[in-house]
């Protein structure tokens, strides 16, 4: 079953079973997906609706620590569970140790200087696409960089 067919359908249970919370995130992640979809002119992949859930669970991680900073540990605490139901329809995430195997043997191959950090951590994103997150990705290619 496609990502997005699966999100419809949690949709369509969590309506009936009354979830406002879990009805209200996929509605926006929905209309999101249908936006991109209406900006590209053509049919969304599975990797289309990872990128927006993605994009999401960033929005939702942001606005959490502005929120914890504002001191509403309550609107912190929903963001947070917005996060998890948007996580389901993510791949499963990668451990840190095997973000680390992908960093060294992606930037042995060419020897990136400090100055070139963006471009190396983009060539790791792009290989493990979805599967880990941006600053953990980050915080391991600027270790690799200052150690070499």
């Amino acid at each position: 079953m496609s990502l997005i067919l699966q999100i419809d359908s949690d949709y369509i249970e969590a309506y009936k079973n009354k979830d406002e919370l879990t009805v209200s995130v996929l509605r926006l992640l929905k209309t999101a997906l249908k936006n991109l979809s209406i900006e590209k002119k053509t049919e969304l992949t599975n990797q289309d609706a990872i990128t927006v859930i993605t994009k999401e669970i960033k929005q939702r991680r942001e606005a959490s620590i502005e929120y914890e900073k504002g001191g509403r540990q309550d609107l912190a605490g929903k963001e947070k569970d917005e996060i998890v139901i948007l996580s389901k329809y993510l791949p499963e995430q990668m451990g840190e140790d095997e973000i680390r195997t992908i960093v060294s043997e992606t930037l042995s191959v060419k020897s990136y200087t400090k100055e070139q950090t963006g471009r190396a951590i983009g060539e790791v994103m792009s290989k493990v696409k979805g599967r880990a997150d941006g600053g953990l990705v980050a915080r391991l290619v600027n270790e690799y960089l200052a150690g070499n």
